[in-house]
C-alpha cells in the first residue's frame, strides 16, 4: 500500500472512532450521573417521606410508644464543618491531644414520632404554645421533668422562636396542630449542650420529651387566679354561744368607791354649793 493511500486509511478510521469515543464518553458521563442522582434520591427519600435511616436507642424504661404508632421519622438533620484546621502538630504531641485538637464533621438530626394528629390550627411561628410534656433522659430512662407533676397539673406556656427554651422545643412543634402528641427524640447538640444541666441532666445528653401542644396564642394566656389560702376549721365561724365550764365577760361597771362628802362641812364653810351670779 502506497502512502497516500495508507494516510487516508488511518484518517478515515480516526474520523470513524470519534463519534464512537463521544458516544461512549457521553455514555459513561450520563451513568455517572445517573448513579449520583440515585444516591442522592436513595440518602434524601428516608430523610423526606420515610423513617429514620438511624433512629435513636433509648433505654427500655421509657414508656412505650402506643400501639400502631408510625416509625420514627427525622424532622430536620444538621451537618456541623469545623472553619479551623490542624495544621502541624509536633512528634511530641500525643494522639489523644492531637484529636482534641482536631475538630470534627459532626451530624445530629432531630427526630419525632406523631403520636396523635391533632384537629385544631397548624401550628405557627411567634405565637404563645401551651404545652403539657414528660421528660425522660434517653439513656438511663429516668423521668427528670414533667408538667403533670406541677401544681394542679398546670401545662407551661413559652413563646416560639424567642431562645426561651432549649433548640429542640423552639423547632419540634413544626407540623404539629393543636390537640396533637409527639414524642421528640433530641440530641445533646439541640438540648442541654457538652455541659448538660447537673445534677439533673448529665453533659451530653439526648432527651426524649412526649409533648402535647394544648393550645396557641398571639399573647400570654392569663395567670389562672391565686388559690385561697387554707381556713383552720372553725375560724369561719366563731362561736356563737359560751362554751361550757365559762361565764360571758361582765361589762365594766363604774367605781363606786368614791369618797362620801364629810358629814359635817369644816368651821367657816357652807354645807352647799355657792350659786352662780
Amino acid at each position: 500500500m502506497n502512502q497516500p493511500k495508507l494516510c487516508s486509511y488511518f484518517l478515515a478510521f480516526a474520523l470513524a472512532a470519534v463519534p464512537v469515543a463521544a458516544q461512549t464518553a457521553s455514555t459513561s458521563t450520563a451513568s455517572a450521573q445517573h448513579r449520583a442522582t440515585a444516591t442522592a434520591a436513595h440518602h434524601a427519600v428516608p430523610h423526606a417521606a420515610g423513617c429514620a435511616l438511624h433512629p435513636p436507642v433509648i433505654s427500655p424504661k421509657i414508656p412505650a410508644l402506643p400501639a400502631g404508632a408510625p416509625c420514627i421519622r427525622t424532622l430536620y438533620t444538621i451537618t456541623r464543618i469545623p472553619t479551623t484546621r490542624l495544621d502541624y502538630a509536633s512528634p511530641l504531641v500525643s494522639e489523644s491531644v492531637r484529636e482534641d485538637l482536631a475538630p470534627k464533621t459532626e451530624t445530629y438530626s432531630l427526630d419525632y414520632v406523631d403520636t396523635q394528629i391533632g384537629n385544631g390550627e397548624l401550628a405557627a411561628a411567634h405565637k404563645f404554645y401551651t404545652v403539657r410534656y414528660t421528660g425522660y433522659l434517653a439513656d438511663q430512662g429516668t423521668k427528670f421533668d414533667s408538667s403533670y407533676d406541677h401544681p394542679n397539673a398546670e401545662p407551661i406556656t413559652f413563646p416560639h422562636g424567642e431562645h426561651r427554651v432549649i433548640p429542640g422545643w423552639d423547632t419540634g412543634f413544626e407540623g404539629m396542630r393543636v390537640g396533637g402528641k409527639r414524642r421528640l427524640y433530641i440530641p445533646y447538640q439541640l438540648a442541654y449542650g457538652e455541659e448538660g444541666r447537673p445534677p439533673v441532666i448529665p453533659a451530653k445528653s439526648e432527651l426524649i420529651f412526649d409533648v402535647e401542644l394544648v393550645s396557641q396564642s398571639d399573647a400570654p394566656p392569663p395567670r389562672p387566679a391565686p388559690m385561697p389560702r387554707p381556713v383552720p376549721p372553725g375560724a369561719l365561724h366563731p362561736p356563737t354561744g359560751t362554751p361550757q365550764g365559762t361565764s360571758a365577760p361582765q361589762a365594766a361597771k363604774p367605781n363606786s368607791q368614791t369618797t362620801p362628802p364629810p358629814a359635817n362641812p369644816p368651821a367657816g364653810s357652807s354645807s352647799t354649793a355657792p350659786k352662780p351670779q
